[in-house]
């Protein structure tokens, strides 16, 4: 070997040395933490239940840094541009799934941009009526809405709500009407008003107008029923078989982070998500904290991408 070939293969084994070392400090600093939507947002609140013990299972501070703005869009562009050493995480949903095929043009891609960490938590919507609708079951509200092609209004506010409306119209062949509003306070003040007959709303937003009889609750809108209101049951079991839409949560980091890395995360994060603090943070909302696999989230985020996708074309929409 001669002195040239020595000295290279002396300073690759001194970098690699360097970045396994490197590798088994992590983290030796703050991680970052992007949510990309505002305080007060299920994104948010998930980011919060789990940070304060999602950073002493990692021995460092995890700082949230709010980047809201375009659907959750900008903050993952920022995100997907950060350097790839885990000290940069986002909180990934199931609006980010929907932008890849609802935006013409996306500065991220979520498969190819992102490394899958773990999964934090899912939740459902509720499909509620007005107490005028003559419908006491999803059953009776499809015989309905088929006797009124057009004649029956949905809420709707956000993309995933919007369609969450339109994968139903698809699934049970009806035709309603959709009225989209600015935000969930809207939509549901126009279905407490009887301005709209039919209604999506966040399951912990439903549930106190249901309890108080300003609405009627026929279904969630998850495969599984709802741990805080388990005696509404699924659209899937109440007349609509295969229909899921689950508001999920999960982190990712930029694609090319270490594996290393990822599996210190993905353990940190199931470590938090165990803790019985945050369990009783989670009890006080209709969202259900679920650890997962790296594996097993990236199979989760690319098959709501291909759901999505379906959905949206044949829907029309689309965001120049």
């Amino acid at each position: 070997m001669n002195k040239m070939t020595w000295r290279s293969s002396l300073a690759l084994g001194a970098a690699l040395a360097a970045i396994a070392q490197a590798h088994a400090q992590y983290p030796a600093r703050p991680v970052r933490l992007i949510v990309p939507f505002p305080a007060g947002s299920g994104n948010d609140t998930v980011a919060r239940f789990v940070q304060p013990q999602l950073s002493a299972a990692l021995g460092q501070q995890v700082v949230i840094d709010n980047r809201a703005g375009a659907a959750g869009n900008i903050g993952a562009e920022v995100a997907a541009n950060a350097p790839a050493d885990g000290y940069t995480l986002v909180m990934g949903n199931i609006a980010h799934s929907i932008s890849m095929t609802l935006y013409s043009k996306l500065g991220y891609d979520l498969v190819k941009d992102f490394a899958p960490v773990t999964m934090l938590a899912g939740g459902s919507f509720t499909m509620a009526v007005h107490p005028s609708v003559p419908a006491k079951s999803v059953k009776d509200l499809i015989a309905f809405a088929k006797k009124r092609p057009g004649d029956i209004n949905v809420a709707t506010s956000g993309a995933a709500i919007r369609l969450a409306a339109k994968l139903f119209d698809r699934m049970a062949g009806t035709r309603m009407t959709e009225i989209n509003y600015k935000g969930t306070p809207q939509a549901i003040t126009a279905l407490v008003s009887g301005e709209a007959s039919v209604g999506y709303p966040s399951t912990s937003a439903a549930l106190p107008q249901v309890k108080a009889g300003k609405l009627h609750a026929l279904a969630v809108t998850s495969a599984k029923r709802s741990a805080s209101a388990p005696g509404i049951p699924t659209l899937a079991e109440s007349g609509v078989p295969g229909y899921d839409v689950t508001s999920w949560y999960g982190l990712l980091v930029p694609a090319g982070t270490p594996r290393e890395i990822i599996v210190r995360l993905n353990s940190a994060a199931a470590t938090a998500l165990g803790r019985p603090e945050v369990k009783e943070r989670f009890a006080s909302t209709d969202l259900e904290p679920a650890a997962s696999t790296p594996e097993a989230f990236g199979a989760l985020i690319r098959g709501e991408i291909a759901k999505w996708a379906k959905v949206i074309r044949e829907s029309g929409m689309r965001v120049e």
